[in-house]
């Protein structure tokens, strides 16, 4: 998948995979890729500032935990988070349908 078309909306989709239970920084790509069919192969360069960013917008919480014997920080989706997805998914619902009209195909006439 072409990157630029993600970008705008990767707080989102972290959003989202943490919107059931808190993952780890890696756990999240890995969802990422398993969510999307393996489309999404999101470096960890992109992954982690933004989770510092929603961090600190309130968005997420974390908290270091122990892992596999590996201490790694967790990050949980917060109610402004949770609130702040849902208004992402209208927008976006919002977004596909009006792209989704231009692109079909209209008959000649």
């Amino acid at each position: 998948m072409n990157p630029d078309a993600l970008r705008g909306h990767m707080d989102a989709l972290i959003l989202s995979v943490l919107e059931h239970e808190p993952l780890h920084g890696y756990a999240i790509i890995e969802a990422l890729q398993e969510r999307s069919s393996g489309a999404l192969a999101v470096p960890t360069g992109t992954v982690y500032p933004a989770l510092r960013r929603l961090e600190r917008t309130g968005y997420l919480d974390s908290e270091w935990a122990t892992v596999g014997g590996r201490k790694r920080r967790t990050y949980r989706l917060t109610s402004a988070g949770r609130t702040h997805l849902a208004g992402e998914r209208t927008a976006w619902q919002s977004f596909a349908g009006v792209i989704t009209s231009v692109l079909q195909p209209r008959s000649a006439g």
